[in-house]
């Protein structure tokens, strides 16, 4: 239907995660539409995102222009406390809560074989060798709470056992405001096993 430089950008853009056919044709006529200097800014901001975004080399967040990101370079936070996340985007959900003040470990995913992602595939071994240089003495697996999620939290823990670590796993339940009538089996069943005493 299209030809050349228009059918590139359509098909570049439906290679994007969450972004159909219909989207992307959307998209790339909404480029067409706006502006030069703003789809330029566009481009010049994924060039420079390319050029400039490394991973941290102790946590494999993404950092700018250096060789620690700034959770790792901030020698305020606590390091004897690692907080272990899937993805770079999970650090700014656990950040949101103003809860966590330690560093941080990004496994770069999860273990799924469904997908070809083993134990090889996530920064599992650079966190053992973390928690022995650095001396850390509690790792908190803040994986998500699906399948892939628990399995790679449960192998995690597993690995940890040895070393000696105290290993917490973040609890999950209820959501606040939420009515027990609407929650699953298994949300309602995590929320029993993580009750807590009441203070008076």
């Amino acid at each position: 239907m299209y030809t050349g430089s228009l059918r590139s950008l359509i098909d570049e853009l439906g290679r994007l995660p969450g972004i159909g056919p219909k989207s992307a044709q959307r998209i790339a006529f909404y480029l067409l539409k706006v502006p030069d200097e703003d789809a330029l800014r566009l481009s010049a901001a994924i060039e420079a995102v390319k050029e400039h975004t490394t991973l941290c080399e102790r946590c494999y967040n993404v950092a700018e222009g250096g060789e620690l990101c700034a959770y790792c370079g901030d020698e305020r936070r606590e390091a004897g406390i690692v907080c272990v996340v899937e993805d770079p985007r999970d650090i700014v959900a656990v950040e949101r809560t103003r809860q966590f003040h330690g560093r941080y470990h990004v496994l770069q995913g999860a273990l799924n074989p469904l997908e070809g992602i083993g134990p090889e595939q996530l920064r599992v071994a650079e966190l053992l060798s973390r928690v022995k240089a650095e001396g850390i003495h509690e790792v908190i697996l803040c994986t998500n709470p699906n399948l892939e999620g628990e399995a790679t939290a449960m192998y995690v823990a597993q690995l940890l056992q040895p070393v000696g670590v105290r290993v917490t796993r973040i609890a999950s339940g209820l959501p606040v405001g939420g009515d027990l009538e609407y929650a699953d089996e298994l949300t309602l069943g995590r929320a029993l096993e993580g009750r807590r005493d009441v203070e008076r």
